[in-house]
């Protein structure tokens, strides 16, 4: 018989040893009668008829007395058993942590011994038996005269049927009973014991790597709305059968190489254990997709699916479970993003993009309350003159992990998560209190006003109209020194709260003006209504004026730029030209009528102190 222990701490690898020959002077199991006390002809007489196999062991391994049960057993006569090693009939030397705990119980160095491994019964069939070895009592295991050493009681029970009642619990439990696939607890623990699995030597056939297919199906919750759950069911058993077919043709000649299952709702993975490279895992998702998207014929429904795929694959060392399954998530996501009924394989990089954002978005707030953004301005120059008339302040976020960042790195994921209100109302306060700084510091020269961009979502979720007024007042700025920017897309169409917000702002001196004009709606019929001020022409327009560096300007964008312009002044409205990089743009739109200027041809934009410097000057050009 053969068999491997269950006994869990023992060490391993000790060779298989034999009992000793059988000796001649061997006692009796129990004490003789006259040795001293009555014969226990009771405990002779339950030993030989219990049912449960037993024998009783010497110190060197040999049996001294077997009873018929444990004959039968064996598939041998009880007195057969005699002088035999009990280790070898067994099989308890086939496992070396298993010997040794035995031998530790027979030398009267433990106290017990148990344990369980597989048997193979006479009859041919295989079977799990729990063997256990404990101490007689001394008056039942020695001899009477006090030579003989103490002796062990060695049972054996057949566990075969309690083994199979925990093998089909454990599949129920590790099963889900819709699909009948491994759940997400079976599929965890595969996966955790591939990656715990060596690396492979290059030298092997394997290849050290693992992939994962994680899908789910589009639209599934829209099949249990209408059609019930039941078909629902149906459905994602359909799609169980049709993953394992898929993951069987991937890995004909490796039984068992991939597993699928599902882990909750429409959701299921394939796991390629010793993956081949990101090609394998590719045509995979591509024979899932071809497979899922024929029609399914369920109890007379006809449904046609369709499924997101999300395709992970690297080596096996330094990765976890975690860190693979987030990696699945994510790439699923970006599958539904662009637009389902697709693969899309993990990207390193998008994925920095998204760590990155999603870091920032959870720093933000606290970044505004310590203090890590500082504002810069860029000068507004007056087209006729060429002197600095205002600036506009650009905020930056000075972050301690990423460094300097310019708006377009956060504004927007700050739009999306609220805290632009905050920000955006530090920096309205922050510009005014600098504009009115610079007033007070050049009273000679005219003040600068100060433009200062606002986000639709400061109107709608903040009252903007109490906090300008506020500010002014607490800055001592006066409030036609201050212009508030916002896109043309977020003021055009606008209405109600917006609206009544931009015209209190207007009464109380504010000047508004709508920010890259020409790319949005153009609805100058609806302008005209609008209380704004001045147009920002979007950058692209002042791009199409390149003369003096090789370009080939743009009449379209001359013309369109002079309509504008006038229309503008026919409506009482100024005209501010973004992007002005040279001196032929400069011109040129000095010509057609723009009121004033802003680029790089003036300024970057710049810290505070160098605005002061360039108050009351011609900022260089060129």
């Amino acid at each position: 018989m053969s068999g491997t222990s269950e006994e869990p701490g023992l060490a391993a690898g000790r060779p298989r040893h034999s009992a000793g020959p059988p000796t001649t002077d061997r006692h009796a199991p129990w004490p003789r009668a006259g040795a001293g006390s009555s014969e226990p002809h009771g405990y002779r007489a339950a030993f030989r008829a219990a049912a449960l196999p037993m024998a009783v062991v010497d110190h060197e391994g040999l049996v001294v007395t077997a009873n018929e049960a444990l004959g039968g057993f064996l598939g041998r006569s009880a007195a057969a058993l005699t002088n035999q090693s009990a280790a070898d009939l067994l099989d308890l030397a086939a496992d070396g942590r298993t010997w040794h705990a035995y031998r530790e119980v027979l030398h009267g160095r433990r106290s017990r011994f148990r344990c369980t491994h597989r048997l193979k019964h006479p009859d041919g069939r295989a079977l799990w038996a729990e063997v256990t070895v404990v101490p007689m009592p001394e008056q039942e295991a020695c001899a009477g005269d006090g030579s003989g050493p103490g002796r062990v009681l060695l049972s054996v029970s057949d566990i075969s049927d309690r083994r199979e009642l925990q093998k089909r619990l454990r599949h129920l439990q590790m099963h889900d009973p819709v699909t009948r696939l491994p759940n997400r607890t079976l599929f965890f623990e595969r996966l955790s014991a591939a990656l715990e699995t060596p690396a492979y030597d290059d030298s092997a056939s394997g290849h050290g790597r693992v992939g994962l297919c994680y899908l789910d199906l589009d639209g599934f919750k829209a099949v249990n709305d209408t059609m019930g759950h039941r078909i629902g069911d149906r459905l994602l058993a359909a799609v169980a059968a049709r993953l394992t077919d898929c993951a069987a043709q991937d890995g004909p000649h490796r039984p068992g190489a991939h597993l699928v299952a599902r882990l909750g709702g429409d959701e299921f993975a394939i796991l390629v254990e010793d993956s081949a490279g990101t090609q394998q895992l590719t045509d995979l998702a591509r024979t899932v997709l071809a497979a899922l998207q024929q029609p399914f014929d369920l109890a007379g429904q006809r449904l046609t699916v369709s499924a997101s795929i999300g395709v992970v694959e690297r080596s096996v060392k330094g990765t976890s479970a975690t860190g693979l399954m987030q990696a699945a998530d994510t790439t699923l996501y970006w599958a539904k993003a662009d637009g389902k009924a697709r693969w899309t394989v993990f990207d390193p990089e998008r994925n920095a993009h998204r760590m990155t954002r999603q870091t920032l978005s959870s720093n933000l707030r606290p970044a505004v309350e310590r203090g890590e953004f500082t504002i810069e301005y860029q000068p507004l120059v007056d087209m006729a003159d060429g002197v600095v008339c205002g600036v506009e302040a650009l905020v930056r976020w000075n972050h301690p992990q990423f460094g300097m960042l310019s708006p377009n790195r956060f504004v927007a994921i700050a739009e999306e998560d609220g805290s632009i209100v905050q920000l955006g109302r530090w920096v309205l306060q922050s510009a005014c209190r600098q504009a009115r700084r610079w007033q007070l510091e050049h009273p000679a020269d005219p003040p600068l006003f100060i433009s200062v961009n606002v986000a639709v979502r400061q109107v709608w979720d903040s009252d903007l109209v109490t906090d300008v007024a506020e500010i002014l007042a607490e800055t001592g700025l006066d409030p036609s020194l201050l212009q508030l920017e916002l896109t043309e897309s977020a003021v055009m169409g606008s209405a109600g709260r917006p609206i009544q917000a931009l015209q209190s702002l207007s009464n109380m001196g504010v000047r508004i003006a709508i920010d890259d004009f020409g790319t949005g709606y153009s609805n100058l019929a609806y302008l005209s209504r609008l209380p704004v001020s001045v147009l920002k022409l979007d950058g692209s327009f002042v791009r199409g004026f390149r003369y003096d560096d090789g370009a080939h300007p743009s009449p379209a964008d001359e013309t369109i730029v002079e309509a504008m312009v006038q229309l503008a002044h026919r409506l009482g409205l100024t005209v501010t030209a973004e992007c002005v990089e040279t001196t032929g743009q400069a011109e040129r739109l000095r010509r057609i009528g723009c009121d004033t200027g802003q680029g790089w041809l003036y300024s970057r934009a710049v810290a505070p102190e160098r605005i002061a410097e360039l108050i009351g000057t011609r900022p260089m050009q060129g």
